[in-house]
This record gives structure tokens, sequence and C-alpha cells, in this order.
């Protein structure tokens, strides 16, 4: 019996580019079988651009500010994914809201930076996040690896970890001690759904032993 063929990855970002690494990390110290196929960047000017360059990624860029409405946005987004045969798009601080058409409904994934349901949202991107959970006096933040609906921060939830808030916390040191957690909990979401393990019922993912 042939061996199942690693997992094939879009990652869409906006940013530095650190989630994109993080996975690529991972996939290099056999932590997860998946392949990135393609990286598509919102914005052309960030570093996370360079960094996919720099490994050896293939790179396209889908600017917002180009299109007049989301849809065109959108299509001209999957039109790349579906051309690299990505089964499955990992959103990786990527901050463009896109429409899901329905080929991909349960094949995209995001990461956030706090612990779903609360703190999510419209607006709720970075240090944006940081700060509310700081200002709610919250004993415990985290991050969430969740899939995607047609708005923000609202599909099932696949893996959740935690980490907590110190009482000298910043915005910034928050941010550091939750992106510990996150280097973890992406690539282990990712490697649940390449081994098959993660099955969609209505608003929960469930996953089998």
């Amino acid at each position: 019996m042939n061996p199942k063929a690693p997992l094939k990855i879009a990652i869409l970002l906006s940013g530095g580019g650190r989630t994109l690494q993080n996975i690529q990390n991972a996939i290099c110290r056999e932590a997860l079988d998946a392949r990135i196929v393609v990286v598509i960047a919102s914005n052309p000017e960030c570093y996370g651009v360079t960094l996919a360059r720099q490994l050896g990624l293939p790179v396209h860029i889908v600017s917002r500010k180009t299109f007049g409405n989301t849809a065109g946005f959108s299509q001209a987004l999957w039109a790349i994914v579906r051309q690299a045969q990505a089964e499955l798009v990992c959103l990786a601080g990527f901050l463009s809201l896109i429409t899901i058409p329905e080929d991909f409904a349960g094949r995209v994934i995001n990461i956030h930076p706090a612990l779903l349901p609360a703190f999510g949202g419209k607006g709720m991107f970075g240090h944006h996040v940081h700060e509310a959970v700081l200002a709610a006096g919250c004993k415990v933040s985290g991050c969430t690896v969740h899939y995607c609906d047609q708005t923000y921060d609202t599909g099932p939830i696949l893996v959740q970890r935690t980490c907590p808030v110190e009482e000298e916390d910043t915005p910034d040191t928050l941010a550091a001690r939750v992106f510990e957690q996150e280097c973890i909990a992406y690539p282990q979401a990712l490697q649940l759904i390449a081994q098959g393990r993660v099955t969609l019922e209505g608003r929960r993912a469930r996953i089998r032993l």
C-alpha cells in the first residue's frame, strides 16, 4: 500500500510570515505531513512575501485594494488556489475577509490569538485582541484554530491551547506568550486534518482517536 500523500496546503498572509515559517518548520522536522504548494499575500510590501521567496515557495500577490468588491478579490484568490491544487487553505495573519466558495467549504482554517468565541469578530486581530483580554481582566488567554465560514472567527473550533495572563503583562508580553502556543496549535491542527481524523458535524469539529 502506498503511503498517503502529504496534504497540499495554501497559505494566505498579510504580514511578517511568522506563521508561515512555523508551518514550514513543522514540515521540515517531519512533525507535519503536508506540503505548501502556494503562498498568497494581500499586501505586496509585507515581509511574508520575502520570506516565502527565501523558502523557495511559489508566491502570488492579490491586493484587496485593486478590486472594487470582496467578490472580485475572492474570485482572483480562489483561481490561484485551485490552480495550485491545494486541498486546504490556511489563513496566517490574513487580514482581508474573503468569500469561501462551495468547493472549499470546510477546507479553510485560521488561527486566532484568543480563546474563541471570546475576543473575536471584525477588528479583533493582533494587539487589539491582547489589549481587550487585558482590559477584561482575564486570568487565562491562548489561541484557537478554527474552521472558517463567511464571517470573522465564527467557524467550528478545532484546537485550543491556553496560557496564563500575568499581572504585569503588556499587550506585547502577552502576545509573545500566546504565540508560543500558536506555534504548537497550528501544526497540531493541520496534522489532525492530514491524518483524516477530523469530521465536521454542524458547528462541531470532532476528532477521532
